[in-house]
């Protein structure tokens, strides 16, 4: 299926429910849609471009004025397996918790902590998606994918995709030249079990049986506890990526904080909890207007209803500076930027 329309409406297409309009709009089903597009429409060249998904991951500031790309390719199929583990492609289109409950289905592990993360599957490469001591970049295979700028379908393997922390080529050096069009997955079928983050060991023994299934349920216990419903608070889930400090620093801070969440990030290097430094600052709960932080995690900030996407980004650099003020650190955002040649 393909569709192409002018001054598209895109509040269904973002999590935080913002208005917002794409001058052009492009959706397709199959990946020689894309290829279809781009021979028979070489004007796309000029125009600013953004592949949109789920739209769990971004904010829209203004009107797009330029080509919105979305894939919206389906499918999840077995590619091949052995004794130990089992290879699965799913589409760039597919919801991507629709994914870990099929691969939980099967007794297949390896993403199961990654339960009710929102989002498409085709920007898990994207973000390298991770939660609860799992990341998604431990279980990809091959990324599949089309090039505008050589006009050609292409695949990278794990190693190609230079995965870091929320990081990955496709978000850098990549960013919209490669469609995704699906991904890959080397999934365990006997799983090494990833406990010991947060409540998960805790949740897990009080639903019974250590298996898959509990694991996923935990996960989805402690994040509905945590994290508001986007279907009844506009949100795009964690808003700051965790910052990565010196050691020397994070010793700093604990110095003072005897309470601070440190977690160790390479050698010299220490990761630090943004929701904690959020709170610690004395904005959780925080709202102004048609925006806040939510009250129950810091990280998180949300749409309580008609709010802008200029009201959410300046809400988000009140958060960085009162941070930065307090303990000399400075976050970044997860969320992507849109729209944004008219406000920045």
């Amino acid at each position: 299926m393909i569709r192409f329309s002018e001054n598209h409406p895109l509040k269904s297409y973002n999590t935080f429910g913002v208005e917002a309009l794409a001058r052009y709009f492009f959706e397709f089903t199959e990946p020689e849609d894309l290829d279809t597009f781009v021979n028979a429409n070489e004007s796309w060249k000029e125009l600013p471009l953004f592949v949109l998904g789920g739209g769990s991951n971004v904010l829209f500031l203004d009107k797009f004025e330029g080509l919105v790309l979305h894939p919206n390719l389906p499918g999840i199929g077995k590619v091949r397996e052995d004794r130990q583990n089992v290879w699965l492609e799913a589409g760039a289109g597919e919801v991507w918790d629709d994914f870990v409950k099929y691969c939980v289905g099967f007794n297949l592990g390896g993403v199961e902590n990654l339960s009710l993360i929102p989002g498409r599957v085709g920007a898990a490469p994207v973000q390298n998606i991770g939660a609860y001591g799992q990341e998604v970049s431990e279980v990809i295979e091959l990324v599949r994918g089309y090039d505008l700028q050589k006009k050609e379908q292409v695949q990278f393997s794990n190693a190609a995709c230079r995965f870091g922390y929320r990081d990955s080529l496709f978000k850098r050096e990549l960013k919209n030249r490669v469609i995704i069009t699906s991904v890959v997955f080397r999934l365990e079928k006997f799983p090494e079990f990833r406990l010991n983050y947060g409540q998960v060991e805790e949740k897990v023994k009080a639903l019974g049986e250590i298996n898959l299934h509990n694991i996923r349920q935990a996960v989805i216990d402690i994040r509905t506890s945590k994290l508001p419903d986007v279907n009844e608070l506009g949100n795009a889930g964690s808003f700051f990526k965790n910052p990565v400090v010196d050691s020397v620093m994070a010793e700093k801070i604990r110095d003072i904080y005897a309470d601070a969440p440190i977690y160790p990030a390479g050698e010299g290097y220490s990761k630090l909890a943004a929701g904690w430094l959020i709170e610690r600052s004395g904005l959780k709960g925080y709202r102004s207007g048609n925006v806040g932080v939510h009250e129950k995690q810091a990280l998180v900030l949300v749409n309580y209803g008609g709010a802008a996407g200029r009201e959410i980004y300046d809400l988000s650099e009140k958060v960085k500076q009162l941070v930065f003020e307090k303990f000399g650190v400075e976050l970044e955002m997860e969320v992507n930027l849109a729209g944004i040649n008219n406000y920045l």
